[in-house]
Formats: C-alpha cells, structure tokens, sequence
C-alpha cells in the first residue's frame, strides 16, 4: 500500500514538473511569457512584471514620458551631430555625474539573490532624488527605468523576478535626463565568484573602452574607434 502511495505522488510531482515546463508557470506565480521563443541559452524571463514606477510631477521628463513615441528624436534622424556651446557641455557634463552616481550606488547592491526589478527600483529612487527622469523609462514602452542584461542577454534586458546567481554576470546600463540632456553609461559586474572566461569577457571590454577614449578627440573618425576594439586582446 505504501509503495502504491509512494508511486502515486512521484507521478503527481513528475506531472506537475512537465506542466510547469509546457506553461512557463512556477509554483510561486511566476511564468515565462515567451515559452515557445527559441532561446540560445538557458536565461530566461520570470514575470509577471512589477507595476509602472511613478515620477514625480515637479521632474522634467523627455518627449516620449508619455506616449512611448520619441518624436524629437525622429526629426533629427539622418542629421550630423550638433555641436554644443560650453553651457550645453556643462550642462551635459553635470547630466553625466549624476548617472555615474546612480550607477555605482545600484552596482553596490548587486549580490546573489537579489532580483533585477530590485536593481530596478534602487536606480529608480535614485534617479528622482536627484530631480532627474530615467531615460529608459517608457521609451518606445519600455516598461522599466534600467536595462539589466544578464550573462547571455547581449543588451537592454528587461529587469524582472530572476535572482541573481553566484557566477551571474549582470551588465547594468543606466540613462537619466536632467536639464534636457540624456546621460547614458554601462558596466557589467560579478555576481559572487565567477569563473576565468567571465572575467576575461570583462576584462577585455574594459580595455576597449579605456583604449577607445584615448583616441577621442577632435577630427577622429568614428570608424578608428572600431579599429582599436578589433586589435585589443584579454
């Protein structure tokens, strides 16, 4: 009898793992909203997203705050950049302070087992307190206020449930508006010990933006930016 009972439950948790494998769904609530999308590594999406983080009134925000559509942004489509009197570098300088602060202070709290919605909201609370809009915040619908890219996901990763996990990296890319200029930087950090090759995937795209910046300056192309990452080695 016990062995029949025994057998009974073993089906009953085997068919419950193949239902949460064909729907996405977990115990806890949360699903994968793409379980027929072709993956190309084991990431995946945990939903269902937290609600629309608010922004205070008093914030000056970019065109597309309210209906996703970056209009400005359109118009100057196939235009050459527009160079910037002093004020306006200033001014984009002070943007860009602010997003670095905002940067390093989420990437103090990136550990194992906090989740990327949780990055989310520190960056978040932290761009309004300094009177400033998160770029990413609604910009064509994006639905949150950071880009968190984990391991396999190459760019602007939606921030969600997962947790992070020891060996995770986790590429943190943060815009703000201040003063109607966007600041836009990036790092990407350990979670916990991880192993040679990701460090040397850090390492490596470090020294291409460090070479990269010695570069800049006035009559440089953009294309010998390129060139310098190309030749670059760990």
């Amino acid at each position: 009898m016990q062995q029949r009972l025994d057998l009974q439950l073993q089906g009953q948790k085997q068919h419950k793992a193949i239902h949460t494998l064909v729907s996405g769904n977990a115990e806890d609530g949360t699903y994968n909203p793409f379980p027929n999308y072709s993956f190309t590594g084991p990431i995946r999406p945990v939903y269902p997203l937290s609600k629309t983080r608010l922004v205070p009134d008093h914030i000056p925000r970019p065109d597309y705050a309210a209906d996703g559509k970056p209009v400005a942004e359109a118009r100057r489509a196939g235009q050459p950049p527009r160079l910037l009197t002093p004020e306006e570098q200033d001014k984009m300088r002070r943007s860009c302070r602010l997003a670095r602060e905002v940067l390093d202070l989420a990437a103090s709290h990136v550990r194992p087992g906090i989740t990327t919605d949780e990055l989310d909201e520190i960056v978040h609370n932290a761009t309004i307190e300094r009177n400033a809009y998160p770029s990413p915040l609604n910009y064509r619908n994006f639905p949150k206020s950071v880009c968190t890219s984990v391991n396999e996901v190459i760019c602007h990763g939606i921030p969600d449930q997962r947790k992070l996990r020891d060996g995770d990296i986790v590429n943190i890319d943060v815009s703000l508006y201040f003063e109607g200029y966007h600041a836009d930087l990036n790092a990407t950090y350990p979670v916990g010990e991880i192993d040679e090759d990701s460090k040397k995937l850090i390492r490596t795209a470090r020294s291409c933006l460090d070479e990269s910046i010695k570069i800049c300056k006035p009559g440089a192309l953009f294309r010998d930016i390129g060139k310098v990452m190309h030749v670059l080695k760990a």
